[in-house]
């Protein structure tokens, strides 16, 4: 396909820029390193509540929420949750290693999801050394908290009062479709150890290739990512987060997820309020996913968004924010008159 045929490919499957005025990337806080034992440096950002705005007092009445991205994005992802939920809580948003700010660490054998639950043990550690947590995780994010919930679940009977899983999966991604016809995507998970392989030995070649991507990848993205129009801007913001992971990082986490099952390791969720999203259209993380985390948490409450992908914390912000708001208020802790 020539180039202006694709640039007319892009322009057919996206709307009006409506997203245009919204800067991207640009939200931040003082960056805090939080290194981990494994020596990876992990970038965090902290948002602190408006004091003046609202009660907040006290370390132990204050409401902490992290937030968590997923595979081949940053914590950029969060912009409308982190635009419209600052203020009143105090929220943490991370780059997981090997994505965004955060580096890599050791190149092989700690791409894992049990890893990643470590990470996230050390960013509660570092940041939030007490007071009531909410965590938020998306797709990968999500399978990190599941990780944590797996390695402490001791946290969930106290420190953890509330999680919001959006888009992930408990285990069994390895018998998706991904939006493929069948025989094509049994070929791509027979490949894709192989696949990882050859990247892994070669991340430069890869890196050449893909520089040279031109506006099919938006195409791809908007196929991939979302389940109906979406805004040039809000594509593009996400074509470019998943470009800027690094091939070998990609080739790294690629087995983790065949290999991720949490089935028997949500003991943890099953003592807090506990909601998941998913949109209905999702075929990265398809819907029934998320249906078998509620069937083995039956107390957790099960948003289901219609004509929506993947990437819904950006396709239907006003609903995500609407319930995370809402999971928020039925867990805060009360305002203790007092202030630091």
């Amino acid at each position: 396909m020539g180039v202006v045929a694709e640039r007319a490919a892009v322009r057919r499957t996206l709307t009006v820029d409506a997203e245009s005025d919204q800067h991207f990337g640009s939200l931040r806080s003082a960056p805090l390193v939080v290194p981990t034992d494994d020596g990876v440096l992990l970038h965090v950002e902290i948002d602190e509540p408006d004091i003046d705005g609202v009660g907040v007092g006290t370390p132990e009445a204050v409401l902490t929420i992290i937030f968590t991205h997923g595979f081949c994005l940053n914590l950029d992802v969060w912009h409308y949750q982190r635009r419209d939920l600052r203020g009143r809580d105090r929220l943490v948003l991370w780059d997981q290693r090997g994505h965004g700010r955060s580096t890599a660490g050791p190149r092989y054998g700690a791409a894992t999801i049990d890893r990643l639950g470590l990470d996230l043990a050390a960013v509660l550690e570092a940041v939030a050394p007490e007071g009531p947590v909410v965590l938020v995780g998306h797709s990968m994010g999500g399978m990190t908290v599941m990780a944590l919930a797996a390695h402490a679940p001791e946290l969930f009977n106290g420190r953890v009062v509330a999680v919001a899983l959006l888009g992930t999966s408990v285990g069994g991604l390895g018998e998706e479709l991904l939006g493929l016809p069948a025989p094509v995507a049994r070929l791509l998970h027979r490949l894709s150890p192989g696949a990882a392989a050859g990247l892994a030995r070669s991340p430069r070649a890869v890196e050449f290739t893909r520089d040279r991507i031109n506006d099919l990848g938006l195409v791809l993205t908007r196929q991939y990512a979302f389940g109906g129009p979406v805004s040039a801007s809000v594509n593009a913001f996400t074509a470019d987060m998943i470009a800027s992971t690094p091939m070998d990082v990609v080739a790294d986490f690629l087995p983790a997820f065949e290999q991720h099952d949490r089935r028997d390791g949500l003991h943890g969720l099953a003592l807090v309020d506990t909601l998941v999203i998913v949109g209905e259209s999702d075929v990265l993380t398809p819907a029934s996913h998320s249906g078998e985390i509620v069937g083995l948490v039956p107390e957790a409450e099960l948003l289901l968004l219609p004509g929506t992908g993947h990437m819904l914390m950006l396709e239907r912000y006003p609903e995500v924010n609407s319930a995370l708001k809402g999971l928020a208020a039925r867990v805060r802790p009360p305002f203790d008159g007092r202030l630091q």
